[in-house]
């Protein structure tokens, strides 16, 4: 394989690893491997840490092809515990009010589902790396200041209810680029006239690249230390 002229990789992104320390690893497994200091990896798209599933990785020449990956469409399964809401929207942050679900069922929230489809607006949740003043907006939100940010436009292809129980409801859920999973949870617990956060994201495909494609950390650093290594030939 030839690093350097551009390889793309499938990760599935374990629990906890940031983004970040996903492309880190591979970087200095390849770094290593190949006997140099300094090596351009980069990914297609940002996972959070509590997330897991498909990350694509690209390196030396591949970087370039970053922005057309990430533009692809993603699909997640997202498990939505309902009756609570948390700062961050998710596990992140400790639970900051509670709400009554009795009245929750099955058929209300197949009801409330489609309203989430097509076209919508979203606004991001205060602990994202989205920019405000100069500032990432979890930064601020981390440090108790008021974080106030506008409406993003976005695409909900497919919402689709796979499990549903009166104290979570786990969802596939397919659309564009810059969704917030997160965000989502606040507004469906909100459209249920109670609560939610997310407390558990797996993502499944982005673009053509689903969940089955993809190998762990440790089988990726496999295939770079044991697979032919080619360099470009010096001009």
């Amino acid at each position: 394989m030839n690093y350097i002229n551009g390889e793309i990789l499938y990760v599935d992104k374990p629990l906890g690893w940031t983004s970040f320390d996903a492309v880190k690893r591979l970087r200095g497994t390849l770094m290593r491997r190949m006997g140099i200091k300094k090596f351009k990896v980069g990914h297609a798209g940002t996972l959070d840490p509590l997330a897991t599933g498909v990350m694509i990785i690209c390196t030396g020449k591949a970087t370039k092809r970053i922005e057309e990956l990430q533009a692809g469409v993603k699909e997640y399964v997202a498990t939505m515990a309902l009756g609570a809401t948390t700062p961050s929207f998710d596990l992140e942050t400790e639970i900051d009010a509670t709400y009554p679900t009795d009245h929750i069922t099955r058929e209300l929230v197949e009801q409330i589902l489609p309203r989430f489809t097509g076209t919508i607006q979203q606004i991001p949740p205060a602990y994202s790396a989205i920019k405000v003043d100069g500032h990432r907006a979890y930064q601020m939100a981390r440090k108790g200041r008021e974080v106030e940010l506008k409406p993003k436009t976005l695409v909900i292809d497919e919402i689709e209810l796979l499990e549903f129980s009166p104290e979570a409801i786990t969802l596939r859920i397919v659309c564009s680029k810059g969704t917030y999973i997160r965000a989502l949870a606040r507004d469906i617990g909100q459209a249920l006239r109670s609560g939610a956060h997310l407390s558990a994201l797996r993502r499944t495909r982005v673009g053509d690249v689903g969940i089955d494609s993809c190998l762990t950390i440790d089988q990726c650093c496999e295939l770079i230390n044991l697979s032919p290594l080619e360099m470009p030939e010096e001009k």
